[in-house]
């Protein structure tokens, strides 16, 4: 374990942890995420990140899927039962499949190897501001039967906690806040993600499919969030 000497922006602290097998790649990870003013913990395998994760408490987890022993997946299925810890995979370049179910059991974003550790701290900061309640922007929007707090960063319906991650809050927020409005999968993920994918990932669809799951009474005809073929997504309230 290691940690950088001040923190950014004089904010609180926040740690990460980085779970690769290739000591390269962590180190470097690693590196440029302390010079951001982050604290990190490393691990090499799914045991010992586990290990750690019962001991630690990171705000994030930067996970390699391809690991000895337990694998990605696994982990991040482990975390998610447990926690809404952000989680960030990092996936090799031809693994579509993987990825795909990494998002499905909760990863909040991916990134494919070989990437710019740079964009990495990007997408942690972008991450971790997600994840991060602004008490100072609090807003709530209560439409049907959801009521969907920004302050809190919590959403409920009937009362009763979706239990949403921060990405899948973030996507609730942005379509609860324009009712009634067609998104494109490409407008979305600029919006919502913070940055465009030059190739059509799935990422989206397979968050839209998370969202239903936790928030309508009957996914498969959902009432709010609806399809609309050929072009996007539309909220309704």
């Amino acid at each position: 374990m290691t940690c950088a000497d001040v923190p950014l922006d004089n904010e609180p602290m926040s740690t990460v942890l980085v779970v690769d097998d290739e000591p390269i790649v962590r180190d470097v990870v690693v590196r440029y995420l302390e010079q951001e003013g982050f604290r990190t913990l490393q691990a090499g395998d799914g045991e010992t990140a586990r290990s750690l994760l019962e001991q630690e408490t990171p705000s994030l987890v930067v996970l390699d899927l391809m690991l000895p022993g337990s694998d990605g997946l696994a982990l991040c299925r482990w975390i998610r039962a447990r926690s809404e810890l952000p989680v960030i995979m990092v996936t090799a370049l031809g693994e579509e499949s993987d990825r795909l179910a990494g998002l499905q059991i909760g990863a909040d974003d991916y990134l494919t190897k070989p990437f710019s550790p740079r964009e990495l701290v990007a997408r942690v900061k972008a991450v971790l501001r997600r994840a991060t309640p602004d008490a100072a922007k609090a807003e709530l929007i209560e439409t049907g039967d959801l009521v969907i707090d920004s302050g809190r960063r919590e959403a409920h319906k009937r009362g009763r906690p979706l239990g949403l991650t921060a990405l899948e809050f973030d996507l609730l927020w942005f379509f609860a806040g324009n009712p009634n409005r067609v998104f494109t999968r490409d407008h979305l993920m600029q919006q919502v993600w913070g940055y465009t994918s030059a190739l059509d990932t799935g990422t989206v669809t397979v968050h839209i499919r998370r969202l239903r799951a936790k928030m309508e009474d009957d996914p498969s005809r959902p009432r709010h969030l609806e399809t609309v073929w050929g072009s996007g997504y539309r909220f309704r309230p």
